[in-house]
């Protein structure tokens, strides 16, 4: 499983959320930081709208990238978790 964070230099909701998702112990997952700022796709895309969640399932045909709703920023660690673990196939 692949999270794939849009997020561009100085944010400062993008820097707590990827802070949050490197904490996170109980989930196996590669994450993946796109900055914005390096592709005009993604900041036409995206600049209202960073920090960006999307799922990648390997295991999964026809879908490449899942968007996944936005956390809130005063989730904890756990909360953070227990959300993703919704969109996580069971192991």
């Amino acid at each position: 499983m692949r999270l794939i964070l849009y997020s561009k230099p100085g944010c400062h909701l993008c820097e707590g959320l990827q802070e949050k998702l490197e904490k996170i112990q109980n989930l196996t997952f590669e994450l993946e930081i796109r900055d914005i700022t390096t592709s005009e796709d993604w900041f036409l895309a995206y600049q209202y709208e960073i920090p960006v969640l999307y799922l990648v399932n390997p295991q999964q045909e026809g879908v490449s990238e899942q968007p996944l709703p936005r956390p809130s920023p005063r989730a904890s660690v756990q909360q953070l978790e227990q959300m993703l673990r919704k969109y996580f196939p069971n192991d």
